[in-house]
């Protein structure tokens, strides 16, 4: 894409979109979490104080730029940092837990840390001992990662045009993103790129680089405070030490794969778990009965009490099934091997698939049981399914059965890359 090509999409992005917002430096260091018990406990008092105002962020389109600093700021984005390294080392398994508890309460906001870890795998897995040594210093201190990997109109999704290149004796990003989640919160923009040998790169550039401007035009349904819009690279200068080869960490086994994925899980656990708790608080405080029945309350009807059931058992299978690829997850990153890492993408993968239908099952519950008041704006009860879909496209999980059968039936081990 030509240095036009990229003024004429920005100016498109800007006529539906906004420029992003200011994002103030650190004042002082985070809070750093010292074990896994440390992080569940820290998710669920911050669980509890962004439900408060998740209706009206998602009615009003709000960008949750001060929950997402309590969120930095509490720690829990530097739970993977290793512990050589001054983290706390968490489990993946406490990584998908704590994201299901923040998505339960706020799914957008349980969504936006997702590239940042998947980064700081990057980093562990392929980082030199200077990059490994600055970014981690600079996360544990609060700083935040922002997503700049996918782009638009492009074959596939992961097609890249975006390119780092050398000229006259400096190094030169130019491209385009979208989908780019989290970016708006940022301190560093993590941009995926092509170098000029074909190899795909990550590169670190701080927000305020010339040349590099977010423009905040997500315009999505569901997911709607993510920050998901668009990335523009205009010959952003950047050196060799901001520059980590990404193709590496997939040209062996390594937990990379499945470590990304298990965050997207866990944002759809915890929007089924959230759907169905409403849908429990909603029916009993609100649902009427069936004029042809003679009882008293709604949550006395029969076919409720069976789909609440239903939901509920689905909902705890869903919670199994992740506590399971957690528990695989951490045996990958321990012994990563064709074995453990092809068993944990896969037992990634069950609860994705498994997972999302959960999800969607336990929003249009809500809806059916809640009855025509349920659809009334001032509940935003519509925001779980809205939700649930529009995360679910992140990629498909029709795929996601395909590599478990072949896995099963014919012994074939499920690709590597970042969305299995």
């Amino acid at each position: 894409m030509s240095s036009d090509d990229r003024k004429l999409h920005r100016q498109a992005a800007l006529v539906t979109g906004r420029p992003a917002p200011h994002v103030p430096p650190r004042r002082q260091p985070a809070h750093r979490i010292k074990d896994d018990a440390e992080a569940i406990a820290t998710a669920k008092v911050l669980a509890r104080e962004f439900a408060e105002g998740a209706v009206a962020r998602d009615r009003e389109r709000r960008l949750p730029l001060a929950e997402i600093e309590r969120f930095s700021q509490a720690g829990l984005w530097a739970m993977t940092i290793p512990k050589e390294y001054g983290g706390a080392g968490v489990s993946g398994a406490t990584l998908a837990e704590v994201t299901a508890i923040i998505s339960a309460a706020d799914s957008s906001i349980g969504q936006i840390p997702q590239n940042h870890f998947y980064m700081v795998e990057a980093l562990r897995l392929a980082g030199t001992e200077e990059q490994k040594r600055h970014y981690f210093a600079r996360i544990l201190d609060g700083d935040r990662l922002g997503n700049a990997f996918t782009e638009i109109g492009t074959k596939t999704p992961v097609d890249f045009k975006t390119q780092i290149a050398e000229r006259d004796g400096k190094l030169l990003l130019n491209g385009q993103k979208f989908y780019a989640t989290g970016s708006l919160f940022a301190h560093i923009i993590v941009a995926v790129a092509k170098n000029e040998r074909g190899r795909v790169q990550i590169v670190f550039i701080d927000r305020a680089t010339p040349g590099l401007e977010l423009i905040d035009d997500w315009s999505s349904f569901g997911q709607r405070s993510t920050g998901s819009g668009t990335v523009t690279f205009d010959n952003v200068e950047v050196t060799a030490f901001q520059v980590v080869d990404h193709d590496v960490v997939f040209e062996q086994p390594t937990p990379m794969g499945p470590l990304a994925q298990i965050v997207h899980a866990a944002v759809q656990v915890g929007i089924a778990r959230s759907a169905l708790a409403e849908t429990i608080s909603y029916v009993r405080a609100y649902a009427r009965p069936f004029f042809e029945l003679d009882i008293e309350h709604g949550y006395e009807d029969p076919h409720s009490i069976h789909a609440v059931g239903d939901v509920s058992i689905r909902v705890h299978a869903a919670d199994a099934l992740l506590a399971r690829a957690g528990h695989l997850l951490d045996a990958a990153i321990a012994e990563p091997n064709e074995r453990t890492v092809a068993a944990a993408s896969i037992a990634v993968a069950e609860v994705k698939a498994y997972g999302t239908e959960a999800a969607q099952l336990a929003a249009n519950k809500l809806i059916e049981l809640g009855g025509a008041r349920s659809t009334l704006e001032a509940y935003g009860l519509d925001r779980f399914w809205r939700n649930a879909r529009t995360h679910s496209l992140h990629d498909p999980a029709r795929w996601k059965y395909h590599h478990i059968g072949n896995y099963y039936l014919n012994g074939k081990l499920p690709p590597r890359h970042g969305a299995i």
